[in-house]
């Protein structure tokens, strides 16, 4: 995958994928109208900045899923850079944490929604972000960090398996079918590999998992993907 990619889905609120550390993502969520951003996951802060800087775009808060370094780490060097920054997440040990959130909590950005989504198990903090624009016909789009991935689940580092089969089937498996899924990490091939043991004969496995191996030769990310395809081939939101 490669390191400094940045692929932009495009709408009123457009998602700009980003790249970085081995395999992980942050993103950048920008109001097209007012031009503000607001960042999800920032690691690598100074790439984050050159990206707003070049697109003309004003940075007002930062969306921490939880507080692993290769999430968080760039949190404290945002809040130098960039005066009035907002640091949210559900976790008091994120790194410059200015805002703590609470499950279901909703926050407003212009016309971009936020509601925090609380899925603990990953990390006992770990917040899941729904996003969705107002008056809008597009899909929206769930930051899922480490719980759910395209094919796969994170580990359960501070949590059970009860946890995580709540937080995939009841939490986010009950958002919109069309919303669009924006996970931590590029472990897609790795995920439908081990989606392919757990059920051999699924054909939409097999079409999923070919197609992540053309994207990975081309440098390109799986991300997103939506609700209603993870229903069909990753089988931990496909346990009976």
């Amino acid at each position: 995958v490669a390191h400094c990619g940045a692929h932009a889905f495009e709408g009123a609120m457009k998602v700009k994928v980003i790249s970085i550390l081995e395999d992980n993502y942050m993103y950048l969520v920008i109001e097209e109208q007012s031009k503000q951003a607001i960042a999800v996951d920032p690691a690598v802060p100074h790439r984050l900045l050159e990206i707003v800087k070049r697109e003309g775009l004003s940075l007002i808060a930062v969306l921490t899923t939880h507080h692993h370094w290769d999430h968080a780490r760039g949190n404290e060097a945002l809040l130098k850079e960039v005066p009035g920054l907002r640091v949210y997440g559900g976790d008091d040990r994120i790194g410059g944490l200015t805002d703590k959130v609470t499950n279901a909590q909703e926050l407003k950005f212009t016309s971009i929604n936020v509601r925090c989504l609380f899925t603990p198990c990953h990390t006992s903090g770990h917040m899941c972000y729904f996003v969705w624009e107002d008056e809008c016909t597009d899909a929206p789009a769930v930051f899922t960090g480490d719980t759910l991935f395209i094919g796969g689940c994170g580990r359960f580092l501070e949590g059970t398996a009860e946890q995580m089969y709540h937080n995939l089937t009841q939490v986010l498996g009950s958002l919109p079918q069309d919303t669009k899924v924006f996970c931590g990490h590029e472990y897609t091939i790795k995920n439908l590999k081990f989606a392919m043991l757990v059920e051999p004969d699924n054909e939409k496995v097999k079409e999923m998992l070919s197609w992540a191996r053309a994207r990975d030769d081309d440098d390109k990310p799986t991300v997103p993907s939506t609700l209603m395809e993870e229903f069909e081939y990753n089988p931990f939101l496909r346990l009976s």
